[in-house]
């Protein structure tokens, strides 16, 4: 059982940000942290197994004193197993040293950075609120608090990048010693600012060819299309969870919990959620969605899906892509060996 929290306060809105946040409700934090307890409180009860990863993703959880968290941590300490992963993203301008000491005494023992870049003219473009020299700062905080296990996210495909400029990213996390990058092709969402402006990204395979090649020159094992660590300890694993397809409760305005053989999807809003954090969308999943979501994601990371759960028709597409030598197959479970056409492969299959 996984445990996702949703904290959807941030400074700034990235201009290619879609997830559920808001930069002008900090005046409801405190009600919002009461309404997460909560939740939380009856989410928890239902469970019949422990909880084996906990993230606190957003938005922006440094938004919040770590002060804030003190309630959560007391929720959640009887329901985890002794070995939690705990994981709290944050944002360099907000992750003061008091942040990141008061976040590890509650129990964090990985910190996720929104580094993007240490370009402070690429960083300006995507509207972040840091410079690179903040980020610089808050990694190096962490790192002397103790941290060790530290995921910074870098961005790119962005107008103006080139495998150089991507490059002098990666190798400043490869001087700091950092355990694990997350390394994501810039997306144009709906709903955001860089949505209508095409000419920001830059569609250029190749250049993703040359970044996971370069990070893998370097130590880090590629363990998911976006993901790459120094070695598999420093994997993720509650993202793991989540590509395995377990259960996991999510908990805030925005979040979205599944359980066996449904999801579940709390109010967006702010203030709707703090008037009931307990009204729920529901969303029933059939058989044919789980095996469809178990290609999509087998096939994204290293986990790889059981081919027993095809039908007839999809085994035969299967056959055909591992005799084309585009798919491997060790006892019964199904890998991909190039995560770039994961989609077209699981489309291929399933259609």
């Amino acid at each position: 059982m996984l445990l996702y929290i949703h904290i959807p306060f941030c400074d700034s809105k990235c201009h290619y940000c879609a997830f559920n946040s808001y930069t002008d409700r900090f005046h409801l934090k405190k009600e919002y942290m009461r309404a997460l307890e909560k939740q939380l409180k009856n989410d928890l009860k239902n469970i019949d197994k422990k909880i084996e990863t906990l993230f606190i993703g957003g938005g922006t959880p440094s938004t919040i004193r770590y002060e804030e968290y003190t309630e959560i941590f007391k929720i959640i300490k009887p329901y985890i197993i002794d070995d939690c992963e705990i994981t709290s993203e944050c944002n360099p301008n907000s992750a003061s040293k008091t942040w990141l000491e008061g976040m590890k005494s509650l129990g964090v023992n990985r910190i996720s950075f929104g580094v993007q870049s240490f370009n402070d003219e690429k960083l300006k473009k995507l509207n972040r609120a840091h410079n690179a020299k903040g980020a610089l700062s808050a990694i190096q905080n962490a790192i002397c608090i103790g941290f060790n296990s530290i995921n910074c996210d870098i961005i790119y495909g962005v107008q103006n990048d080139s495998f150089e400029l991507i490059k002098e990213d990666f190798d400043t996390l490869f001087k700091l010693k950092i355990e694990h990058i997350s390394a994501y092709s810039l997306t144009l969402e709906e709903g955001t600012k860089f949505y209508n402006k095409s000419e920001i990204k830059i569609d250029d395979e190749e250049l993703s060819y040359k970044i996971f090649d370069y990070l893998k020159e370097n130590g880090f094992t590629q363990y998911e299309i976006s993901n790459f660590a120094r070695e598999k300890d420093y994997e993720s694993k509650h993202n793991y969870g989540y590509w395995q397809h377990k259960n996991y409760l999510g908990i805030g305005a925005g979040a979205v919990g599944c359980l066996n053989n449904y999801r579940y999807y709390p109010k967006k809003g702010i203030e709707e959620y703090i008037k009931n954090p307990l009204d729920y969308e529901i969303e029933e999943l059939s058989n044919e969605d789980i095996v469809v979501e178990k290609v999509l994601l087998g096939l994204r990371c290293s986990n790889g899906f059981d081919k027993n759960i095809l039908n007839e028709k999809q085994l035969k597409r299967l056959i055909e892509l591992l005799e084309e030598d585009k798919l491997k197959e060790i006892s019964g479970q199904i890998y991909n060996k190039n995560f770039l056409l994961a989609d077209e492969l699981a489309l291929y299959i399933l259609e």
